[in-house]
């Protein structure tokens, strides 16, 4: 890796299926959308690249967003680049995924954070102060701006007509240096809203009903971007339920107009000042069209285990159900804890149930126990916790083996939740809050008739509460530069990434299926997440909910032939879910250099190609099964083979059983350097080093 003594040269300072509307003979003469939302915005930020549907192109980043799963390895990779101060207008750091402390590790990543910031001049907001997407939509967003995050739900600012996309780690210290965000330009996917959504049906049930057509992959490489008559009932809110899980879907990001909801939004939010109109322009197409009549929703839920797997609540009706939990991204807003207050209002929930409520921030705290809903959760049986993700990423609520916990949350892969063989449903919070008074999964509407109840009159006030004590501003540069890391013993050095050699040899020591995720790889969680910034340490999980020898397999073959390297064969919709770069860098620290899989998933194939993994897809599916496990494979000619100007195409040799397997790759020219040279930094190092003009 590079140090400071090699310093990387920032920018200057910034301050069903949708119907395909566009024809295969013109894919390549860009898209139909121009006039929508997320079009103005990519052009008005766009530096590099053409915007046509699969053309890598680079981004103007206005802010930043970290949390602290992802942030420490951010800070690090800041002070390898040598980055005296962050070049963005905006960037926060926030923690609110390790707020539990049953060590000594959280705490000293939080100072060594919280050091950071202060040092490179980014906002901190301190632990308990709130999770970060409506934190940040509620303090820091504006319409027409970009937002680059290390998290994957960072779409969620996409409900105030910004374009937010979640990227790897190493992506936003990019961003934060003043370089642009590269991606792959996305087609551009209008989702028109019509009707108004019945009672007992919110916004969460628009989102799993999309998840309900497409699944989980349904978006991949597209940009949802909803209009219509129909947006007239969803509050920003509500927008934002939609936006985050929009990533559940696959999607690069999701995208609203900034209109009347979001003005209201942020005067209510006391930054009326902040607002800027973004709308489609008239006559607006767009490359591919979804309808959904908001009046004829019902309530849905998502089975275990995946976000994928929704059916109507009325088909789940009766499974028992030991736990409820409202709370996180996906149901950040007072409305989402204000209905369930007023459902359990007077009454209790089912004998032997735990009911947990997680606040978001500590502003909506302040308005729930302001309007008396607080006392209301109470009084019903919730357990108040502190205001941050907690069960959402696995820090504590871990559920009972074998029994059923409903959630409000965005993801319920496998293990999760902190538990193995865990049970995780994800519904809203009228369906959560009518299960936990029945002890059985129920459809809202049917409680209501049961129980006589009318619509709910929840009060909610006209301004939110603004409590910015426990955001931190950066103190000047001149103050700044005194400020030194504090960096506790947990926090290790980045590894040192090699050169991806010509000829490429080593063993398949793991074969997955599809849809494996990133809590796959790299779990999340009390046990591991304390390690987030020791790879060393944390390498010690890899894979190991997949395989639990994985990591000493890996240390074996890395005292083996061949330089150690070994190989991994994925399915389709391979690294779904969170952008944890520790997802790619932990299994490349254990000698993984190439992944052979059916197809990726956008973050965590940027992720591998930034710290040197080749990732390749398989011309023909079907040979996947033909590689097993121990199976050793041979890539010959790498050098050549990704040079910038020749086709995609290599081959793969398996050596133990005589076979050859055609695949491709998906490199830009700039990332196939970035792989050769091993990652993101070492090519950035060879690029500082080369002489002037060469």
């Amino acid at each position: 890796m590079t140090t400071a003594d090699q310093p990387f040269r920032p920018a200057p300072d910034a301050s069903s299926r949708g119907t395909d509307t566009t024809s295969r003979a013109g894919e390549g003469r860009g898209t139909r959308a121009a006039g929508s939302v997320a079009h103005q915005l990519i052009a008005a930020h766009l530096v590099a690249g053409r915007m046509e549907p699969g053309e890598e192109i680079g981004l103007r980043v206005d802010q930043t967003l970290t949390q602290d799963a992802t942030g420490t390895l951010v800070m690090q990779e800041l002070e390898a680049l040598g980055l005296d101060r962050v070049r963005t207008e905006v960037s926060v750091q926030y923690v609110d995924h390790n707020i539990l402390q049953a060590d000594e590790r959280n705490a000293e990543d939080h100072i060594f954070l919280r050091s950071a910031a202060r040092r490179l001049g980014l906002w901190y907001s301190k632990p308990g102060n709130g999770v970060s997407h409506p934190t940040h939509m509620q303090r820091f967003g504006v319409p027409g701006r970009t937002l680059a995050g290390s998290d994957s739900h960072t779409c969620a600012a996409g409900s105030l007509g910004m374009l937010a996309i979640g990227v790897g780690g190493l992506e936003v210290a990019l961003a934060m240096a003043g370089q642009p965000l590269h991606l792959r330009m996305p087609r551009i996917w209008g989702v028109r809203l019509t009707g108004e959504l019945p009672p007992w049906v919110s916004a969460k049930d628009v989102i799993l009903e999309l998840l309900r057509r497409h699944g989980v992959k349904g978006a991949v490489d597209r940009i949802l971007e909803y209009h219509g008559p129909g947006l007239a009932c969803l509050t920003a809110m509500d927008r934002h339920v939609i936006a985050n899980m929009g990533a559940e879907l696959g999607a690069t990001t999701s995208v609203f107009p900034a209109d009347a909801a979001v003005r209201e939004f942020l005067r209510a939010a006391g930054r009326a000042e902040d607002f800027t109109e973004l709308v489609p322009e008239p006559g607006t197409r767009y490359d591919l069209d979804e309808e959904i009549d908001l009046s004829a929703l019902e309530p849905l839920i998502a089975r275990p285990t995946s976000p994928g797997n929704v059916v109507p609540v009325r088909e789940a009706a009766g499974e028992p159900v030991s736990q409820v939990v409202i709370g996180s991204s996906a149901n950040p807003g007072l409305r989402d804890f204000a209905v369930a207050a007023a459902m359990v209002k007077g009454r209790q929930t089912a004998s032997g149930l735990s009911f947990d409520v997680n606040p978001t921030s500590r502003e909506l705290l302040q308005d729930l126990t302001r309007m008396g809903a607080t006392f209301d959760l109470i009084a019903a049986g919730a357990r108040i916790h502190q205001a941050g993700c907690l069960g959402c990423i696995g820090m504590g609520q871990a559920p009972a083996v074998g029994r059923n916990s409903l959630r409000t949350f965005p993801r319920n892969f496998p293990g999760r939740s902190g538990t193995e063989e865990d049970a995780v449903w994800l519904c809203s919070p009228e369906t959560a809050a009518a299960s936990a008074l029945t002890g059985v999964i129920t459809d809202p509407r049917d409680w209501a008739a049961r129980t006589g109840t009318g619509p709910l009159d929840l009060g909610l006030p006209a301004r939110a509460a603004v409590n910015t004590a426990a955001l931190e501003a950066p103190p000047p540069p001149d103050e700044a530069i005194g400020i030194r890391l504090e960096r506790g013993p947990n926090v290790s050095a980045l590894p040192d990434l090699d050169p991806l050699p010509d000829t490429l040899e080593g063993p398949v020591l793991l074969k997955a299926g599809d849809d494996v995720s990133t809590d796959e790889i790299s779990p999340a969680g009390a046990k591991a997440l304390p390690f987030r910034s020791n790879i060393p340490k944390l390498a010690e999980f890899t894979f190991t909910r997949l395989d639990p020898h994985y990591p000493r397999r890996a240390a074996e073959a890395a005292a083996g032939p061949g330089g150690g390297a070994h190989f991994v064969v994925g399915g389709d919709n391979y690294g779904q879910g969170s952008s944890r770069e520790h997802a790619a860098i932990t299994p490349r620290h254990l000698g993984l250099r190439a992944v052979l899989a059916k197809s990726f998933a956008r973050i965590h194939w940027q992720n591998l190609a930034n710290f040197g993994v080749l990732a390749l897809e398989f011309d023909d599916p079907g040979d996947w099964e033909r590689i097993a496990v121990g199976d050793r494979l041979r890539l010959n000619g790498l050098h050549a083979g990704l040079a910038p100007d020749t086709a995609p195409s290599l081959r793969v040799r398996n050596t133990t059983r005589g076979e050859e397997y055609a695949v491709h790759h998906r490199l830009s020219p700039r990332q196939r350097r970035t792989v050769l040279a091993g990652g993101v930094i070492p090519a950035l190092a060879a690029e500082a080093d080369r002489p002037a003009g060469e």
